[in-house]
């Protein structure tokens, strides 16, 4: 009786492109709703925004409030506010996101299906961004109807029109930088924990160097080294407020396509499907 190789060997059949990182995401999604730790979580990530309802709500109705009224630097304060749970966040969920893959060959299984790299990729993504634009772009954009609601006109919404694109544009932009660093460290490693330690240990310690540099220098111009620092910085320019920073603002919008860029070609290299050996 002949016996057949049963290695790995590449989907022979046609491909229903475009639709296969859905199935990722939807299946990802699930997941991480479904355990009570991260729900717990996200009650967290969400307090900030009840305060900041109520701090709208008594502004607009107690005239001994009136120092609470808000401005578009409120807006821009909340999303700096939401940084630390969107490191929280982007650890729990973006850690084993592709690591817990390697670690049980499942790169493998995903890739002989008819299933692309990029979908691949992409359903991943879906999964780390859907979260992390729930508890930055879409409590900021309820804050905004808040607003109006309470007021009870347009008048603020007037004003300050540009609000809406500067929270969609900063958000994506943040959700972004940070969902495809954290994919691309995820691919390096078999340990999710390991990953976790190795995101926590790029964000503190580009943060620390740029604290020597200006402790030795006083001068702001190195920010551009910080990942924090650039996205404030843009986050500064796009909310139409001061800079914080002396490093001028198309360096710190260039440090921040880089990190995508390069977290890109990362991820190009290591998902990949490789012959199992038994």
């Amino acid at each position: 009786m002949p016996i057949h190789d049963q290695g790995y060997r590449r989907y022979g059949g046609g491909k229903a492109r475009g639709q296969g990182w859905l199935v990722i995401a939807r299946a990802g999604v699930r997941n991480v709703i479904g355990k009570r730790a991260f729900l717990a979580l996200l009650l967290m990530a969400w307090a900030p925004f009840f305060f900041r309802a109520v701090q709208i709500w008594a502004s607009s109705t107690l005239q001994q409030a009136a120092f609470l009224a808000v401005t578009a630097e409120t807006f821009r304060q909340f999303l700096d506010q939401q940084g630390i749970f969107v490191f929280f966040v982007t650890v729990y969920i973006g850690a084993g996101l592709i690591a817990n893959d390697r670690r049980a060959n499942a790169l493998q299984i995903y890739l002989s299906k008819p299933l692309t790299r990029t979908e691949y990729v992409f359903g991943k993504l879906a999964v780390l961004m859907t979260f992390l634009l729930f508890v930055t772009w879409v409590p900021a954009i309820l804050l905004l109807i808040v607003q109006i609601a309470f007021t009870g006109n347009f008048t603020f919404f007037k004003n300050n029109f540009f609000l809406f694109p500067a929270i969609t544009v900063f958000a994506f932009l943040q959700v972004t930088m940070v969902a495809t660093t954290m994919l691309a460290l995820s691919s390096l490693s078999n340990s999710s924990r390991y990953v976790g330690i190795l995101y926590a240990g790029v964000i503190f310690f580009s943060s620390a160097i740029y604290g020597v540099l200006y402790a030795v220098t006083r001068s702001t111009m190195f920010s551009w080294i910080s990942f924090p620092a650039n996205l404030e910085q843009l986050g500064n320019v796009i909310f139409r407020q001061p800079l914080r920073y002396d490093t001028p603002w198309p360096v710190s919008l260039f440090m921040i396509v880089l990190v995508i860029v390069l977290s890109g070609v990362v991820l190009e290299r290591r998902v990949r499907g490789v012959e199992v050996v038994a």
